[in-house]
């Protein structure tokens, strides 16, 4: 069975050959038939996305949020 951070590795690494695609060429034409690929900005908007499911189950899922307090003494 495939645990999740492989499945989000392996999510991740079709995105950047998506990405690579989409660089390579936006479009083109064989023939009468032309071909568009996905958004680029949409792409990296769901590499970033993923990058940060990979960071938050390398770390046990726990986010960690520091807040200071300004104190006056």
């Amino acid at each position: 069975m495939i645990g999740k951070k492989e499945r989000l590795e392996n999510r991740l690494n079709a995105y950047y050959r998506a990405e690579m695609a989409v660089l390579s060429g936006q479009s083109y034409k064989i023939g009468t038939k032309s071909l568009t690929r996905a958004d680029l900005s949409e792409i990296r908007k769901a590499i970033s996305e993923i990058e940060i499911e990979i960071s938050n189950v390398e770390n046990g899922g726990k986010r960690r949020i520091f807040r200071g307090l300004p104190r006056d003494l």
